[in-house]
């Protein structure tokens, strides 16, 4: 089975068939966030900072670290961003940008193994992207889309992820350090967005075999109560075989949708996770003795009770 190895100068993080399911922190992006982008943008990361943190505490195993600001010094942000980051946290990074030039700053003070964010099956960005990746070898993340747009059709989309992965290949990439994104459409405006990517990532797993992730919460874009959409739509998807998605671990109804698919995948070991994160700190060993194994006295069984 494939397992895409992610790492810190101290932490590594498995991306993997039948693991946990990897949560990619979402917030350190200055895309739509204004307070943020004139922050950033005047040298004060505080803000930055405690994204990371909030993340990590809430149960991020990675962080997505991207600076794209309109007219700003990409490079210079992003190398600043990722080396605080760094400093505060062994999370692994996801360094996201699509200059190259800040890719190359950002990946030239990284402590560890990161995954680059992101190569398209565009020719021009797999001829840039792909011998950046050879070269400090790191994982990537494909993107299925090509020079001829966005497929509504998954065949095509998956043509394209097989096309990045072969030539990926040529560079001496291996098919472990290739997570594709199968991208996901926002459901409001596109009823079989949520079926396409379905079907998708069940055939890069069984048919490519690579690793899988996703920009999370396109899929709830305009919708009211979205972050629901967002925690059942990755529940689906990782029963699908999805193993790593970009999103937001703070917010309780995603992450706990993660967590819940996880022990009914057989992802969480004795659901060891999902009881230290749920367990109710009144209860005892002899309580919890007496749970869903318990009889009752004749040799009954207990009805478990919801």
């Amino acid at each position: 089975m494939t397992d895409t190895i992610i790492s810190s100068a101290t932490k590594e993080v498995v991306i993997g068939f039948g693991r946990p399911f990897v949560m990619i922190g979402e917030k350190i992006n200055p895309t739509g966030r204004k307070i943020l982008a004139e922050e950033m943008k005047n040298g004060d990361f505080s803000r930055v900072e405690k994204d990371a943190l909030d993340q990590v505490a809430a149960g991020a195993h990675m962080l997505d670290v991207n600076a794209g600001i309109p007219l700003a010094d990409e490079p210079a942000l992003l190398t600043k961003a990722v080396e605080l980051v760094q400093s505060i946290t062994d999370a692994p990074i996801s360094i996201d940008s699509s200059i190259i030039e800040a890719l190359e700053a950002a990946i030239a003070v990284y402590k560890g193994k990161p995954l680059i964010n992101s190569v398209t099956g565009e020719e021009e960005s797999m001829e840039r992207v792909l011998p950046f990746v050879a070269k400090y070898g790191a994982a990537v993340v494909a993107i299925s889309n090509d020079d001829t747009g966005i497929s509504e059709d998954p065949d095509v989309r998956y043509a394209v992820a097989e096309k990045i992965v072969n030539r990926a290949a040529d560079y001496g990439i291996p098919k472990a350090d290739v997570v594709v994104d199968p991208l996901v459409m926002p459901i409001g405006a596109m009823g079989t967005a949520g079926r396409q990517v379905f079907q998708l990532v069940h055939r890069l797993r069984t048919d490519l075999g690579v690793n899988t992730t996703c920009g999370a919460s396109n899929v709830s874009f305009g919708l009211p109560n979205r972050h629901v959409i967002t925690g059942n739509f990755l529940a689906m998807a990782i029963s699908h075989g999805m193993t790593s998605a970009i999103m937001n671990p703070m917010h309780t109804d995603v992450r706990n949708s993660v967590m819940a698919a996880d022990v009914l995948n057989n992802q969480d070991a004795n659901c060891a996770a999902w009881i230290q994160a749920n367990r109710d700190p009144g209860e005892n060993g002899d309580n919890g003795a007496r749970g869903a194994g318990g009889r009752r006295r004749g040799g009954r069984r207990a009805r478990v009770q919801s």
